[in-house]
């Protein structure tokens, strides 16, 4: 252990987080999450038997940072989320990717029921994640199912041990009705992604609005609710302050400087548009807020004019998006694309006050491909810049482009099956 390292470690607080190993080269080579940060960093330099990938991991390490959160639930979400952005060579080699998980749940089903799994299918199912330590997100399903009851398997009508012990809604004895359960369960997709303070609020305004007109069973179910949710800060709390600090992310600082914003981007959507020679064409838009994707906000379009044409498509795409009020408008958004497609979206983005840029990948979508944007210059024309594809900015946009085109693919994907199946 270097001496800079050393002193470095001295500063390592008692509180949940997410560290970050670097090698001699300032490269990021291993992210991992900590309910103690000081207790768990410093184990990787005592003088204890480790097994070999670990020890060739330490022999490695320059130096260390960590971003500070407030709770482990958080650490979860962020350790996901930058191993995601950073793809670590040593979290692939000391993890075995089967421990990836997301959670499924079906709002389409008449009765939907949650779950875990390893891939995502290509449905409209609702997936949270993914998540790295599936057994962290099972114990906060299990506590959180006693505050929103829900089914673990495919509903069959049948009474079980679980409707006695009140972790089932009950409409196999008639306790609940479908309709009410989608209700809870929709409470429970806010809670998942991140939006404890949000749902608070709304479960007292609707206790008391359900109180005031006399509905005082249905009073009592908020209340119990809202109850129960605030005694879960002792066991598991998601963060209020969006997944993280904002001003903890060197890549949105990095991304401040880049494109002379006022502050570092809040709000950050992606877009991308597939589809196979004009056919299924659809388009994508990804959420990020502070640095981190947030799925609850991913809006997915089909396209009401199918054509092989991506810069209009994308403009039909950014007009439709932007008539939605109810929607937080970005700071910053992120085409797929070159001039051409910044160029068609330029004049929406300037009246609503929003700074746009494209990632122009020239064609070349593999994962390696160079970072080089394209950002209107202030007077007329563009400004090319090639970003260096270590730098902390470099792998926040990539991040970003290919999230967007994953998820723009999947859903052509899902449409060419539906209508090839016709």
């Amino acid at each position: 252990m270097n001496e800079k390292l050393k002193e470095k470690l001295k500063t390592l607080p008692s509180a949940p987080g997410v560290y970050f190993h670097k090698n001699s080269e300032g490269e990021i080579i291993y992210v991992g999450k900590a309910a103690v940060l000081k207790n768990r960093v410093r184990q990787y330099f005592q003088k204890s038997e480790k097994d070999p990938k670990t020890e060739a991991l330490v022999r490695e390490i320059a130096m260390t940072d960590w971003i500070v959160v407030d709770t482990e639930m958080d650490a979860l979400f962020l350790e996901s989320e930058m191993i995601k952005r950073y793809k670590p060579k040593w979290n692939i080699l000391l993890r075995d990717d089967k421990t990836v998980s997301y959670v499924r749940i079906d709002m389409k089903s008449e009765v939907p029921y949650v779950s875990m799994t390893r891939t995502p299918e290509g449905d409209d199912a609702e997936y949270i994640g993914p998540f790295y330590a599936k057994r962290t997100v099972a114990d906060a399903l299990r506590i959180l199912r006693k505050v929103f009851p829900y089914y673990i398997k495919p509903y069959d009508g049948k009474k079980t041990l679980d409707t006695d012990l009140g972790l089932t809604p009950g409409i196999e004895v008639k306790k609940s009705t479908p309709t009410e359960y989608k209700k809870n369960l929709r409470k429970l997709i806010k809670y998942l992604n991140g939006k404890r303070s949000e749902l608070l609020i709304e479960l007292e305004k609707q206790m008391k609005e359900e109180a005031a007109a006399g509905n005082y069973e249905e009073a009592a179910v908020l209340r119990n609710q809202l109850f129960g949710l605030k005694d879960l800060k002792k066991k598991i709390v998601f963060s209020d302050k969006e997944f993280l600090d904002i001003s903890s992310d060197q890549a949105l600082k990095q991304l401040k400087e880049l494109l002379n914003l006022e502050k570092p981007p809040k709000r950050i959507e992606g877009y991308d548009i597939s589809h196979q020679s004009g056919l299924d064409v659809v388009g994508s838009m990804v959420v990020f807020i502070n640095g981190a994707s947030d799925r609850a906000e991913y809006r997915k379009f089909k396209l009401r004019k199918q054509q092989n044409n991506d810069t209009e498509s994308l403009r039909e795409v950014l007009t439709r998006r932007l008539k939605h009020k109810e929607w937080e408008l970005p700071d910053l958004i992120i085409l797929d694309g070159g001039i051409g497609q910044v160029n068609a979206v330029l004049d929406l983005c300037n009246e609503n006050k929003i700074k746009v840029i494209g990632r122009n990948k020239s064609g070349d979508h593999n994962k390696n491909a160079e970072v080089n944007i394209v950002v209107p210059s202030e007077c007329e024309g563009y400004e090319e810049i090639k970003i260096n594809p270590g730098s902390h900015v470099a792998k926040l946009i990539a991040r970003i482009d290919e999230e967007s085109h994953r998820f723009a693919i999947t859903y052509h994907r899902l449409l060419q099956r539906k209508r090839l199946v016709k």
